[in-house]
């Protein structure tokens, strides 16, 4: 797996943004985290738009938080949340493409760079 693809950039391809369209064609092995696969469900308004969601996101490899994940995640959240506005997904997020050291690949740079340095890149 070459990285890791934030909620984010997976609404912009959902919702046939051209350039997220053509950044995700010139990809490969691109994975999501359980968490963005919650918030893509969440997000969908009825039962046309989950279906169509869960066709995209089975064509990710999703990959689950370990209990480290979590408990990085939390330190992250008290160390950020009030600093920074991040919220408890992002860190979720963000935990594991800091275990896995993948680059995620978000239009939300001021969220995660503060918790993943570098390996938040914006992908267009």
């Amino acid at each position: 797996m070459n990285g890791l693809i934030d909620t984010a950039v997976l609404v912009d391809v959902l919702r046939s943004h051209p350039p997220a369209i053509e950044w995700l064609t010139r990809q490969d092995a691109l994975g999501i985290t359980s968490a963005s696969w919650l918030e893509i469900i969440e997000g969908a308004t009825d039962d046309l738009a989950q279906k169509r969601a869960v066709r995209f996101l089975r064509h990710f490899e999703r990959i689950c938080p370990s209990a480290d994940d979590w408990d990085w995640a939390i330190q992250r959240l008290l160390q950020f949340r009030l600093s920074h506005g991040v919220d408890a997904m992002d860190c979720l997020i963000a935990s594991t493409a800091s275990r896995l050291h993948l680059p995620l690949y978000t239009r939300n740079l001021k969220h995660f760079t503060p918790l993943l340095g570098p390996l938040a890149k914006k992908p267009y």
